[in-house]
């Protein structure tokens, strides 16, 4: 049974002015993302800031996340990392906080082979009893799991259930349902591609501009899965000049800088990533106003 379908939030980490993680303001977005209809919260993956988090924040968020949402949609918990013994120690904790389920990331830098990939998320599941997302964005991490990886993963280890494809290449999305015949939980990792992804047998997204557009973006989904096609298509096409605005620089600089045009004040972001450029902001503030996102 799968985790969730539809939509689920990539959150943000809203943070203090002196860069503590402000657990009230986690707290606020967490219940107006439930308020407005998303599936299923995703907490400390990219757009979450989790390769600046230490570990015992890593840990501490996803403990927070999973005590505010009190069960009412599931949590799923990043816990990839670069070190397999790291990715284990992160996700047995996130199971022992209460996580319903793992978004696991390529180990980055490393560049693991395909034989190291198998090895890597095999070790992790022996350590789970949880159901195991597969990050797959090699953009970020410079490693990308074939097709038959995945498929082989999801044949010989239980708790692997699925992807989120964050690749952007929908001949690479075919040859992986190909692979596992279609029993594999696939999720949109590009807020560009839900459409032609639910197209190809997905059953969901991990969105970004749910951050901003919760609503919205829950029922872009929904609509797909609910055979209103034509519908979720003009809502993608709807989305794509907001889309290419929160991605003009390295995510999650304009989703945050978005949120903040809103309102919300979720603070600034952890070294190395920076302030947006001005010129930026503005091309992203003229996104959200055609959109029909309000700009304080």
């Amino acid at each position: 049974m799968a985790i969730y379908k539809g939509a689920g939030v990539a959150l943000v980490t809203p943070m203090k002015e002196n860069l503590e993680v402000n657990y009230d303001k986690l707290s606020e977005i967490i219940e107006d993302q439930i308020a407005n209809g998303t599936d299923c919260i995703v907490i400390t993956g990219t757009t979450g800031e989790a390769s600046t988090l230490t570990e015992e924040e890593h840990l501490e968020v996803i403990q927070a996340a999973v005590s505010m949402v009190k069960g009412r949609i599931p949590v799923v918990a990043g816990t990839g990392s670069n070190c397999t013994q790291t990715a284990v120690k992160l996700s047995r904790q996130a199971q022992e906080v209460g996580a319903d389920g793992l978004l696991v990331v390529t180990p980055y830098y490393n560049k693991a082979t395909q034989k190291g990939l198998i090895s890597h998320y095999t070790e992790i599941a022996k350590n789970v009893d949880i159901p195991i997302l597969l990050y797959n964005v090699p953009s970020r991490t410079g490693c990308k799991i074939a097709p038959e990886t995945a498929a082989a993963l999801a044949k010989d280890v239980d708790v692997i259930v699925g992807m989120k494809d964050a690749v952007g290449d929908i001949s690479y999305t075919l040859k992986l349902m190909e692979q596992t015949q279609g029993d594999f939980d696939l999720y949109s990792g590009e807020d560009g591609q839900v459409i032609p992804l639910l197209a190809c047998g997905g059953i969901g997204v991990i969105s970004v501009l749910s951050n901003v557009a919760p609503k919205f973006t829950h029922e872009m989904v929904t609509s797909y899965l609910d055979g209103e096609h034509e519908k979720a298509l003009k809502m993608q096409l709807k989305a794509i000049p907001l889309v290419e605005a929160l991605f003009c620089e390295v995510n999650p600089i304009p989703a945050k800088a978005a949120m903040n045009l809103m309102g919300w004040e979720v603070g600034p972001l952890r070294a190395p990533l920076s302030v947006m450029e001005p010129e930026n902001v503005k091309r992203l503030e003229k996104a959200m106003r055609e959109f029909g996102i309000e700009v304080k």
